[in-house]
């Protein structure tokens, strides 16, 4: 069965470029000088890599967090890093920046890393609850500033910064592509390399550090880490939620493993998750491609409720 889930998503992963509004003659995809070949080669095969390697870098940043905080709710937004490369996106498009909105979104979700370890460095004792309730306040306060920005704005900025929160995976080229791609496999290289360690600190702190686990340093590395991958991430496509709970929560369901086994498995079917949502947003038959965060919010809202209730139940 399992192989046949992997047959179907490669089939899946293969033929999605094919699906749009605009339906695409097969004989003109290779033709340079044809509508169909700008249009395949230049949004729709970028578009299909982007949402996998994004997909990807979310389900396992997902499962990272999930494992670090020992909270099956945590998701790669929990720290407020999305939160800062929102409210640099937007300070970009209201300060007449746009061209650089991903640069402003990515020096955002920089800033953010930067006041959460800086903070947790003057601490006595370094804890994650801790770190989660200064991301937790670091969202509230960007949500503040966010809410100042569109008072300020016109119509027009507050329109491209509310589509930006949607999250899109609109691009043009491999250009956008290449920075994504590039964390994401970093950060699935890393993670296999601190395999052993996320299957001590699953059960304890202080088991992992009996068994010779430097638990500060392996958090630190960790949560740093997968923090840029988001940031890069969400100043490309903007903050895409529910990727990163869902896809963890079900492959654990699946294959009844723990993280520390799951790694490659999350990468892969969180990318193959992120196409199929994008494959609907944009062949609903609407005017427009629905947002691909809105997709995923759907899904993972009522997903959500149901992980609440499993956990009251138990």
């Amino acid at each position: 069965m399992r192989y046949l889930f992997i047959i179907l998503s490669l089939i899946l992963l293969l033929f999605a470029p094919f699906f749009g509004q605009i339906e695409i003659e097969m004989s003109k995809i290779n033709l340079l000088s044809s509508m169909e070949y700008k249009l395949f080669w230049d949004l729709r095969v970028p578009r299909v890599v982007v949402a996998f390697f994004t997909g990807a870098l979310l389900a396992l940043s997902g499962l990272i967090f999930q494992s670090l905080f020992r909270n099956p709710m945590s998701t790669p937004f929990t720290l407020g890093v999305a939160s800062g490369a929102t409210l640099g996106t937007a300070f970009a498009i209201v300060f007449g920046l746009a061209s650089f909105m991903a640069l402003f979104g990515f020096v955002g979700a920089l800033l953010t890393i930067v006041i959460l370890f800086s903070i947790t460095a003057r601490l006595k004792a370094f804890e994650t609850s801790t770190l989660l309730l200064v991301g937790i306040a670091l969202s509230f306060f960007y949500s503040a500033a966010l809410m100042i920005l569109f008072y300020i704005s016109d119509e027009t900025q507050s329109y491209e910064i509310v589509r930006f929160t949607m999250g899109t995976l609109d691009v043009v080229g491999f250009k956008t592509v290449v920075p994504i791609v590039a964390v994401s496999i970093a950060l699935l290289l890393l993670a296999l390399n601190y395999k052993r360690e996320i299957k001590l600190l699953l059960t304890s702190y202080d088991n992992a550090f009996l068994k010779g686990v430097e638990v500060k340093k392996t958090n630190t590395i960790l949560l740093i880490s997968v923090s840029i991958a988001i940031g890069v991430a969400v100043s490309v496509t903007g903050p895409i939620g529910f990727v990163g709970l869902i896809v963890p929560h079900i492959l654990r369901s699946i294959y009844k493993k723990s993280a520390d086994k799951l790694l490659h498995v999350t990468f892969f079917y969180g990318g193959i998750f992120l196409v199929l949502c994008d494959l609907i947003s944009r062949n609903l038959g609407t005017a427009s491609d629905i947002p691909i965060g809105v997709v995923t919010s759907f899904l993972g809202g009522p997903f959500f409720i149901y992980l609440l209730l499993r956990r009251k139940r138990v």
